[in-house]
């Protein structure tokens, strides 16, 4: 068995920030606004290991989201995702995607794709204030905490990016 390792949980968790992208949407301010995130989460990953240098990691993990900035944007919003991760001869190339709802029941959808504890995300599409936001940032990780029991993991991670009106 392979254990869950600091690349794991740096990808699973580090994109779990950008999944709150879209909170301050629809509040009428700059068209083009920057934002700072922080999230946490924990999940449960599977493994299918050929050796310590090839093995793959599939995984979902639940969260929540707060700004970095004193009233700031994406606020209290939970998140969901799945995905996968790969171990390839040092490298750690992996993609997972997430739903996340804001205190109106706001919903929207990202995807995240990267190695090691850097990933790029995206908001694909949304519900509500959400409908027509893009968004576009980088997460990274800023664990990984100790595992709390064998298949599990937690992890934090920050998000920075910009968000504007289609």
């Amino acid at each position: 068995m392979v254990r869950i390792s600091r690349w794991t949980t740096g990808a699973v968790l580090l994109g779990a920030a950008g999944v709150a992208i879209g909170a301050a949407a629809g509040q009428g301010t700059p068209k083009h606004w920057p934002f700072d995130i922080s999230t946490c989460g924990s999940g449960v990953s599977h493994t299918v290991a050929v050796s310590k240098t090839l093995a793959a990691h599939s995984f979902e993990f639940t969260g929540t989201t707060h700004s970095n900035t004193r009233g700031g944007a994406f606020d209290m919003v939970t998140f969901r995702c799945v995905g996968m991760v790969n171990l390839i001869e040092g490298k750690s190339p992996g993609a997972f995607t997430c739903e996340s709802v804001d205190l109106d029941g706001d919903k929207y959808f990202t995807r995240y794709t990267g190695d090691g504890v850097k990933y790029a995300g995206t908001l694909l599409a949304g519900t509500g204030k959400y409908e027509h936001v893009a968004a576009t940032f980088v997460s990274e990780g800023t664990g990984p905490f100790p595992v709390a029991s064998p298949g599990s993991f937690q992890n934090c991670s920050r998000q920075t990016g910009t968000y504007k009106h289609r």
